[in-house]
């Protein structure tokens, strides 16, 4: 069954240039050339991934994500824009998008981070509500946001998207390796203990003792398990 892609972006040459190459590799495209549009399509119809460029008229790509994940709509999303400042990235991925993408980009590049978030999409076996909680921690997926014994908690956007793959994996053995391909990306350039690091940004956070940790614990030799 081809995947569906909803495709919201206001300029009509990258429109067809994407829809033609993404009907090449076999995905069904839809579009829109507006914000509410593609908030309207989005809530309605049942997509696989969204592509979302964040300037658009009526209603930008950051309000529309948002509005779509406080109605509980979870669809992953990718976001597309012109800006290059690293506050824009943050905002958008703690607004629940799940990759970024600035332009001009390389329509392999774009094609390849498709590919890796619908392959994480299908591959989750274990399916998230959109609230969780373990201890004194709960976390509201729809709105990105974190509290500690209802106070928040502020986490950089790869801390989240590292907190929500090991709920989304709970109980299973992660690899260094499994976790960086999963949450840095294919072509991400990570240098030696990233995942160590981010690991311990985490405990030191979310656990009440992060030098005897509870919740992300340590399987010497293979990686990393989250429990809770």
């Amino acid at each position: 069954m081809h995947q569906r892609i909803l495709l919201v972006e206001d300029e009509r040459g990258l429109v067809r240039t994407l829809t033609d190459c993404l009907s090449g590799e076999g995905y069904v495209v839809e579009t829109a050339l507006d914000g509410e549009a593609g908030a309207r399509m989005a809530a309605e119809e049942n997509f696989d991934l969204l592509v979302l460029d964040v300037m658009l008229p009526k209603k930008n790509g950051f309000d529309l994500l948002r509005d779509l994940r406080q109605q509980g709509i979870a669809t992953p999303a990718i976001m597309l824009t012109a800006r290059g400042q690293v506050i824009d990235k943050i905002l958008g991925l703690k607004l629940g998008a799940d990759d970024y993408l600035t332009k001009p980009f390389d329509m392999g590049e774009l094609l390849a981070r498709i590919e890796a978030i619908l392959r994480r999409a299908t591959s989750t076996d274990q399916p998230i509500s959109e609230t969780f909680s373990f201890g004194d921690i709960r976390i509201d997926f729809p709105r990105a946001e974190v509290t500690r014994a209802g106070q928040p908690v502020e986490l950089a956007a790869r801390e989240y998207n590292l907190l929500r793959y090991f709920i989304e994996n709970r109980e299973k053995v992660l690899s260094r390796d499994k976790l960086l391909d999963e949450v840095w990306g294919y072509d991400a350039m990570p240098v030696t203990r990233t995942v160590d690091v981010h690991v311990g940004l985490l405990r030191q956070k979310l656990e009440p003792n992060p030098r005897q940790p509870r919740y992300f614990l340590t399987v010497h030799g293979l990686g990393y398990k989250f429990v809770g």
